[in-house]
């Protein structure tokens, strides 16, 4: 399943550069691509455990940017 979402709060694109490789760590993630210029996370996980996959990946943002919001 391919999924985009907003960003809210992203600062640098060091950040999102790290914030991408955190969330392709994720078991169940085939690819993820984050745009520091659109403020947008585009990912393809597997369906069966998309929601849980998000919620890592939340995780993952908040660690490297804490003013990071994923707008689900």
């Amino acid at each position: 399943m391919k999924k985009k979402y907003k960003l809210q709060d992203l600062d640098c694109a060091n950040c999102a550069a790290k914030m991408e490789e955190g969330i392709r760590k994720i078991p169940g993630v085939e690819e993820v691509s984050i745009s520091f210029m659109t403020q947008k996370m585009t990912i393809v996980a597997a369906d069966d455990k998309f929601d849980e996959i998000m919620k890592q990946a939340a995780e993952v943002c908040k660690k490297i940017e804490p003013d990071c919001k994923i707008l689900l």
